[in-house]
């Protein structure tokens, strides 16, 4: 199978990235009371996957999917991850979206493709909680993707999630002291409706 442009860039960024100490992201750390004792959860582009360790240390099954298959063999290699209940999988979610009603937990940080929000909110089973957290349109600070197509418009988030049940929202542009609070991000935890099989 012919590997895409996406991937070869990810795999050159992966082979060059070293073992470090990785933490999960703030969405996940400042909620982690909001995460279910036991079930299912996903990353989606989990990078070098500091986040489904938290989930797995959390007590959930984690599964976790990259684009980049060297990152992927890189983590099934790595003694960080040995003996944590996560599945890891070289997988571009684009063209292989997770299926319907098979997580109690989606994280998704600093990726966005809006294609894929459907899919997403497809994949939690009713009651699921999505953690989001990615880089906003409204920054102080360079860093990040430079093409707005990857980051979020102001209240962008609240937007795509605004048929789940708010649990949790951050994102506070350019107001106030910027040298204080939380910028260039948006975070949102969310829950999806209990009725709601589709969406």
């Amino acid at each position: 199978m012919e590997i895409s442009d996406t991937q070869k860039k990810w795999d050159a960024i992966y082979q060059q990235a070293d073992e470090g100490e990785y933490t999960a992201v703030r969405v996940l750390q400042e909620n982690r009371h909001l995460l279910p004792t036991s079930g299912t959860a996903l990353e989606l582009a989990c990078g070098m996957a500091a986040n489904a360790a938290f989930l797995a240390n959390h007590g959930l099954t984690t599964t976790a999917w990259d684009i980049s298959a060297v990152v992927i063999e890189r983590l099934k290699g790595s003694s960080a991850m040995a003996g944590l209940d996560i599945t890891f999988e070289a997988r571009d979610i684009v063209q292989q979206p997770p299926q319907a009603a098979a997580f109690d937990v989606i994280v998704v940080s600093y990726f966005l493709d809006r294609s894929l929000i459907p899919h997403i909110k497809r994949a939690l089973k009713p009651l699921g909680l999505i953690y989001y957290q990615t880089f906003t349109q409204t920054y102080v600070n360079e860093g990040g993707p430079r093409s707005a197509n990857f980051r979020l418009a102001d209240n962008e988030l609240l937007q795509l999630f605004s048929d789940y049940q708010l649990l949790a929202y951050r994102e506070e542009g350019r107001v106030g002291d910027t040298q204080q609070g939380y910028r260039n991000e948006a975070l949102i935890v969310a829950q999806k409706p209990a009725s709601d099989m589709s969406a």
